[in-house]
């Protein structure tokens, strides 16, 4: 036998703790996620793994933060690596050495003291480190070993977030729910998922001989509830994240590569301690097969206080490839600290002794690159777990191909993986293939191994991810079965069933689920058929007699947030429907029908009813407050009292000419106490603006839809989802039901469907544009000449649309376009402009400023009463509206009506620019400038005829709008205007409301509402013509002897001497001197 050298380095190795850092402690302490936040603070990392399949879960948490093309993967099997990766995840075996990373991280430290893989940590702790920061994650039993390998190594210690509780000895069919179960042998894992699949209904298992994929698949079934259950090996215990509640220990024995032992008191700590994720406590204990543990290790394990380990497992990393014997003799080195031991011979050592023994192979490994790569070839891991000498011939044959071809031979290769390639067999011949085919996947990643290495790298993981998927399949088949032997005796012998109710709803009966209880309605699993569904029913009723007792108490006093009332109608209680929304004596006040079995009787199913009508009732009182006190109407009479009942009958939304006259004939009282209750009088719409938000919107088109069997008509759902997304207007869905449109606060026009909101802010633009007077202040935007205006990008903004939506928008709203040329328009625009600049440039700027402020406002207070009321609603306009109960249809204005064309060289005279009371010297001005601008329009003219035969320019047109059929101001609201009851009413005989109107002391609206000055013509105005626009109305002869009988002369009230209108009075003085 070769001697074992033992002798000691004359001078024992220093090992470098700069930068380094341990952080340990139990399990559930967050560590990993530590190490993952850490390694992504710095430029590049690398973090060491001690599964695979750990691995590729830590890979997958890294491309979340940083990016699939920043991270590789590096296991032994698999390789991803990026262009451009800066971090690395790896199994620790795979550690690239010398990385030269910012960071460096390995997880579960406390493995360098397992006699397989121990050797490769211990390494890996001491040599390697990160430029910035090294990162040392494990147990708390490393402290001391750490501290006296690395002197100066910071420590960090961290508590366990959750409690673990020992809950004893327990039968496996007993188990709670979420519940791991742990053993050490594939045979004992196998009969311990059967067992529970006939008993529970099914388990998962996670074993190591499992390929990554097949593990992921059974984990999944675990992790998504499929099954309750999982059996697996220890190697749960390695940082797997699984949501289990219990560990249960079916076996406390186990071989470790080298001997059958019982597992030390920090194995048992490290597998119970995956009982409880984050701060939900775990629990742990073991099945009727091991006897109860010792109290000793029950508070060790309780308070995670273990034995320190007192050794390392080491082996020389200082290697001689001179022959077969240096470098045998290099492995069997001494360590130089007396916390480190020398680790057994592993796979890789065992291998070389045979190889080295072959004198074939002898001959071949001659020279410093033949050892090192035998030495290379030797490491191929043993995933089979065959006889050494077996798996030594693998070695030699690749080998002598590395020698003799420099590469495997593809024939070699082939034979290989075609024999595993097959999916065919049980479990236990799935699992030997995919053991095989692992071996040729790895070989497939060695570095100049094969001459096309990409070819076998692909075909490789396809084979083992087809095994992998046939071995998921019959693990579930096999253990993951609903219908159990046991059941289906105890129903034959028509037996006494036991039967119990999850928390979840989930009835089981003999442990088996058979239905779920949702609310107060039972239904039975669908797979419960056949003879035995009727006792399996039986049993579950039986169950349930108690529950419906139970959850009618809790229903009756669950708080509101317990509640929900879905689109569909239906009212959830914690998620589960308990009652539906039918049609009641009024469409606020729906009717509740209860969705509950017979088992829900007398004084519970009373309470249950009361509860369900409160939160109804609450739910629509709150949401639609503004629409319930509305319909309540207090302190509302007569005609207002009339105009809510509208109001509420069509949830909130009226098209303000359909009711015109009635609020024209309302009091300032009246209309206060409306504004009081959330009204608002737009220029197109009395509609309640909180009604025009999401929730409002959909629960008023539940509430219209149970009413009038709308909940499928097309568009139910979708269109009061429009409010949610915040658009001003959409496109009309021609296969949506127009009503839910109108129920959502829009209106139909054209193409478009726009909310009533915004079109009262479309109000707010045109209104000053069509308030504006040529000559006094400064030109609003979009205005033209006071009796038209033009489209503006505001206009166009706040509704979404294009320059053909507008069209069609104001056309529906009841406006009328011409076209002008729009060299015409600017012409005229500036003569306007012309007219006014010198009369203003003879003030001082402050007195100009005041008048322009003036200017703005002053036209819209001097608009008569009669021109108010035609001016905020465009009446006889078009209006494209769905056909209901709520919104009538109007008459269509045609684009023939529409859209007036002004000839092109009709001129334009400058006294339809000015006012009729323009001062004699003004007009001689402006005249005389309108002459200068048509000799300068001539001479232009004139080169623009020569330039005729060069080139012919169709001439660019824009639309000028006014309102229709002499509507007067469109933009004007009615509920703007001080005192619409001033003259108006006065006309009527008996009329009592123009002294409210004008009544001293009112409180001045932002609205202008209450303002006397409304009634009265301004010192620069002209006298306005007689109401209509010079057409005489069918009632004027009969109005007027009446009011020349009730009109009490108006008293004059005077201007304030230091108002903006007394200013433009004085300038107005001074220009007629």
């Amino acid at each position: 036998m070769r001697p074992i050298n033992t002798r000691p380095p004359a001078r024992p190795e220093r090992f470098d703790a700069t930068g380094v850092k341990a952080v340990l402690g139990p399990t559930n302490t967050g560590k990993t996620w530590l190490a993952i936040e850490r390694m992504v603070a710095h430029s590049s990392g690398v973090i060491g793994l001690p599964l695979r399949l750990l691995a590729r879960e830590v890979y997958q948490r890294v491309v979340d933060r940083v990016g699939v093309g920043a991270v590789s993967l590096i296991t032994g099997e698999e390789k991803i690596k990026p262009p451009n990766a800066r971090y690395s995840v790896c199994t620790v075996e795979a550690m690239p050495v010398d990385s030269g990373a910012a960071f460096v991280a390995i997880d579960e430290v406390q493995l360098a003291g397992d006699l397989e893989r121990g050797h490769v940590f211990t390494d890996r702790i001491l040599h390697m480190r990160g430029r910035e920061e090294t990162l040392l994650l494990g147990s708390a039993t490393m402290r001391g070993v750490l501290e006296r390998l690395m002197p100066g190594i910071a420590v960090q210690t961290r508590p366990r977030l959750s409690q673990l509780l020992y809950a004893g000895s327990k039968k496996i069919t007993r188990l709670p729910r979420r519940s791991a179960i742990v053993a050490f042998s594939a045979d004992e894992v196998y009969a311990i998922a059967e067992l529970i699949r006939r008993q529970r209904g099914g388990a998962a298992v996670v074993l190591g001989a499992l390929s990554p994929r097949t593990r992921n698949a059974q984990v999944e079934l675990y992790q998504n509830g499929d099954v309750e259950f999982l059996v697996a090996t220890d190697a749960v215990g390695m940082g797997l994240n699984l949501d289990v509640d219990h560990v249960a220990f079916a076996q406390d024995w186990k071989f470790d590569g080298f001997q059958y032992r019982q597992l030390s008191p920090s194995e048992y700590g490290q597998i119970a301690g995956r009982a409880g994720r984050h701060v939900r406590d775990g629990t742990f204990g073991v099945t009727g097969q091991v006897d109860p543990l010792p109290q000793e290790l029950v508070e060790a394990l309780e308070a995670h206080r273990f034995e320190p380990l007192k050794v390392l497992q080491w082996r020389s990393r200082q290697l001689d490839f001179a022959s077969c014997d240096a470098l045998r003799q290099s492995l069997d080195a001494a360590p130089s600290a007396p916390d480190l031991t020398r680790s057994l011979p592993s796979v890789d050592q065992r291998a070389l002794g045979l190889l080295a023994a072959d004198p074939g192979i002898a001959q071949m490994a001659r020279g410093a690159r033949a050892v090192e790569l035998l030495w290379e070839a030797c490491k191929l891991p043993d995933y089979r777990r065959i006889a050494p000498a077996q798996h030594a011939d693998i070695i030699a044959s690749i080998y002598r191909d590395l020698i003799g071809r420099g590469h495997v031979a593809e024939d070699y290769m082939a034979a290989q993986v075609q024999r595993a390639d097959f999916t065919e067999g049980d479990i236990d011949a799935l699992s030997q293939r995919i053991a095989e085919i692992r071996t040729w996947t790895y070989i497939s990643h060695r570095p100049g191994w094969l001459a096309d290495p990409s070819h076998w790298q692909e075909k490789t993981r396809a084979i083992e991810d087809r095994l992998s998927d046939a071995l998921h399949e019959r693990l579930t088949k096999r253990f993951v079965d609903r219908r159990t032997s046991v059941l289906m005796r105890r129903l034959r012998e028509n037996a006494f069933m036991e039967a119990e109710i999850g928390g979840d709803g989930k009835v089981l009966v003999e442990g088996h689920h058979v239905g779920e209880l949702q609310g107060f309605r039972f239904t039975p699993d669908a797979k419960s058929d056949g003879p035995d569904a009727k006792a399996v029913r039986a049993a579950a009723q039986k169950a349930l007699s108690g529950e419906y007792d139970n959850r009618a108490e809790r229903f009756a006093n669950a708080p509101n947030g317990d509640f929900a009332l879905g689109s569909d109608g239906l009212l959830r209680w914690l998620g589960a429907p308990v009652a539906v929304l039918s049609a009641g004596d009024s469409p606020l006040r729906p009717r509740i029908v209860l969705l509950a079995d017979d088992q829900l009787a007398g004084a519970q199913r009373d309470k249950v009813q009361a509860r369900a009508e409160r939160y109804v009732t609450y739910q629509v009182s709150t949401v639609l407050k503004p629409l319930v006190d509305l319909e309540a109407g207090e302190g509302l009479e007569g005609t207002a009292k009339g105009i809510a009942y509208r109001l509420a009958e069509n949830f909130g939304i009226l098209q303000r000419r359909e009711i015109a006259d009635d609020v024209r004939s309302l009091d300032q009282d009246a209309r206060a106490a409306l504004r009081a209750l959330g009204v608002r009088f737009g220029a197109y719409h009395i509609f309640l603006p909180m009604l025009v938000k999401p929730a409002p919107a959909q629960l008023i088109t539940l509430l219209w839809g149970i009413r009038n069997d709308g909940r499928d008509r097309p568009g139910f759902g979708e269109v009061p989802q429009l409010l949610a997304t915040g658009r001003t207007s959409a496109p009309l869905d021609a296969g949506f039901d127009p009503i839910f449109y109108t129920l959502s606060g829009y209106r139909v026009l054209g193409r478009r469907a726009v909310r009533v909101d915004i079109l009262e802010r479309l109000a707010d633009l045109i209104r000053p544009a069509l308030a504006w007077k040529p000559g006094v202040g400064k030109r609003p935007e979009g205005a033209f000449d006071g009796r038209e205006f033009q489209v503006t990008a505001a206009m166009m903004s706040i509704l979404g649309a294009t320059p053909d939506d507008m069209d069609e928008i104001l056309k529906g709203l009841g406006y009328r376009a011409r076209s002008v040329e729009q060299a015409e328009v600017e012409r005229l625009v500036a003569a306007q402009e012309a007219a006014s600049a010198p009369a203003l440039a003879e003030l001082p700027s402050e007195d100009a400023k005041i008048i322009e402020e003036a200017a703005i406002a002053a036209p819209a207070e001097a608009i008569s009463p009669r021109e108010e009321s035609e001016a905020a609603s465009p009446d006889g306009s078009a209006e494209t509206q769905a056909e209901s109960p709520l919104m009538q249809p109007a008459a269509a204005v045609t684009d023939e009506e529409a859209v007036e064309t002004v000839p092109e060289d009709a001129p334009v005279p400058v006294d339809a620019i000015l006012s009729d009371n323009t001062p004699a010297d003004t007009v001689d001005i402006i005249a005389g400038e309108a002459v200068a601008d048509d000799e300068a329009v001539a001479a232009t003219d004139d080169a623009a005829d020569a330039s005729v035969d060069a080139a012919a320019e169709e001439p660019k047109l824009v639309q000028l709008w006014k309102p229709h059929r002499g509507e007067g101001r469109g933009g004007r609201r009615d509920d703007a205007r001080a005192n619409r009851g001033g003259q108006q009413q006065r006309r009527r005989p008996g009329g009592t409301q123009g002294a409210q109107a004008g009544a001293p002391g009112e409180t001045r609206r932002n609205d202008r509402e209450g303002q006397e000055g409304a009634q009265q013509r301004k010192p620069w105005q002209k006298p306005k013509r007689a109401e209509g626009r010079g057409k005489p109305r069918p009632d004027q002869d009969e109005r007027k002897p009446a009011m020349r009988e009730d009109r009490r002369p108006e008293r004059q009230k005077p201007l304030d001497p230091d108002s903006p209108f007394a200013k433009l009075a004085a300038l107005k003085d001074m220009l007629k001197k």
